[in-house]
């Protein structure tokens, strides 16, 4: 694990170079992640960073889970990308908790390195235009649900 990556286990610490609201979001199709990432073209999208071996981590991705099964018939698209260094560690927390969308990995924190994230799981929410519309740090229990909802809905009446 990064040192970098290695402070999420201590909490967050935010780094300069995270996307703010209104910035445009990489083009994670360009960003040489490992999995196939589906077409984003003109949709809504929640981009969650998460490891196998991050708490925090594993109580957000069953909310993500939920919020998909709701947001996912509705054109919004999830995508969780894993920052394990092993394959294995990643494959073997899937199989005990399967995702139930997208699941892409940036073994080298590259991505994570160029969005400045220096603490997981940290997820981003995307409008249409490409364009940060929220980011979320760390994981706050289900308030965080609500939070996420009121966004995605207020992004699909655009």
């Amino acid at each position: 694990m990064t040192a970098t990556l290695a402070a999420a286990t201590l909490g967050f610490v935010a780094l300069a170079g995270t996307p703010k609201t209104g910035e445009t979001f990489p083009d994670l199709a360009q960003a040489g992640l490992e999995g196939k990432v589906p077409d984003l073209a003109g949709k809504v999208v929640v981009v969650d960073f998460w490891a196998s071996w991050c708490g925090p981590c594993k109580k957000a991705l069953p909310v993500l889970a939920d919020l998909n099964k709701e947001y996912a018939p509705k054109g919004v698209v999830f995508i969780a990308v894993s920052l394990d260094e092993k394959q294995s560690d990643m494959d073997a927390y899937l199989k005990k908790n399967p995702i139930p969308f997208a699941v892409v990995r940036d073994p080298k924190g590259k991505l994570a390195e160029k969005l400045g994230i220096g603490g997981i799981p940290m997820s981003f929410v995307i409008a249409a235009d490409g364009k940060v519309s929220a980011v979320h740090e760390g994981f706050e229990g289900e308030k965080v649900r609500a939070k996420y909802a009121a966004q995605l809905d207020q992004l699909l009446k655009k």
